[in-house]
């Protein structure tokens, strides 16, 4: 079976806003579409104040959907526990440990954030990639299409499971300085034995890494080298619904049983 390749970013911000858009740029050359991970945050006075400084990020997301790439959401507030307290992320994901009725309200409140935003999702992939057997309830209950998580990609309607692990840099893994080098090798490493098995490639980039070379050079080899080996681009969208198994790397199971961060 022809492999697949999906490249997520992450980190999308007035800042980062110019590396997002060199970044689209090379992947347009390659005929590769983005996956964009938003996070919105709670709403109040302090966060409409915030998201009026992200319009120019919004509006960038608004017009790579309008061309082709997915909008996912990826959490809702990364920096609070669900009881309120402050919470390491290192040490706790937002939802990797949520019972059906917690994680349920927090994917209704962001996915309240991003209606107001003019956008519309119905993907999920959960901070640092790890989502509960009750938000795996939760985003069936309330009609999302995927969940993407470390080792996996949902069809919530199907019930079909795509294996394949997501493959990041330094801060995208919670390491970095030494490591960066490592960590850009088996990046480039790890896609291209994920494609020429005939699986799914999948490739994460926070927008903050875009700014050293060594990390986007290896980001864009890792691209370059999965389409050689002839694998098919596409967004986590375009993996909801296609009833259909990804090579000897993918498996159907009952679904009862198993389109960022704008922080």
């Amino acid at each position: 079976m022809r492999p697949r390749l999906v490249v997520s970013l992450s980190g999308i911000g007035t800042s980062t806003l110019h590396r997002c858009v060199a970044l689209a740029a090379e992947l347009d050359r390659r005929q590769v579409p983005l996956s964009l991970l938003l996070a919105p945050r709670p709403t109040s006075a302090r966060g409409a104040a915030a998201e009026r400084g992200l319009a120019p990020a919004i509006d960038w997301i608004r017009a790579r959907t309008a061309e082709g790439d997915a909008v996912v959401l990826h959490g809702f507030d990364h920096n609070t526990h669900p009881c309120h307290r402050p919470v390491s992320i290192r040490r706790r994901a937002e939802f990797a440990a949520l019972p059906a009725h917690e994680a349920g309200l927090r994917l209704l409140a962001a996915r309240a954030v991003v209606d107001r935003l003019g956008l519309a999702t119905d993907c999920f992939a959960p901070p640092r990639w790890l989502a509960s057997p009750g938000t795996l309830t939760a985003l069936r209950r309330h009609q999302f299409a995927i969940c993407a998580d470390a080792a996996t990609v949902r069809d919530l309607r199907t019930g079909a499971v795509h294996v394949g692990r997501v493959h990041g840099l330094g801060r995208t893994a919670g390491l970095g300085g030494r490591t960066e080098p490592w960590w850009c090798l088996a990046l480039v490493l790890g896609a291209a034995r994920s494609a020429r098995r005939g699986g799914l490639v999948r490739i994460t980039v926070d927008a903050a890494e875009l700014d050293r070379p060594g990390p986007r050079q290896a980001l864009l080899d890792a691209v370059d080298i999965a389409l050689h080996h002839g694998a098919e681009p596409t967004t986590y969208l375009g993996l909801a619904s296609t009833g259909s198994s990804l090579g000897s790397a993918s498996t159907s199971v009952p679904a009862g049983l198993s389109r960022s961060n704008l922080a």
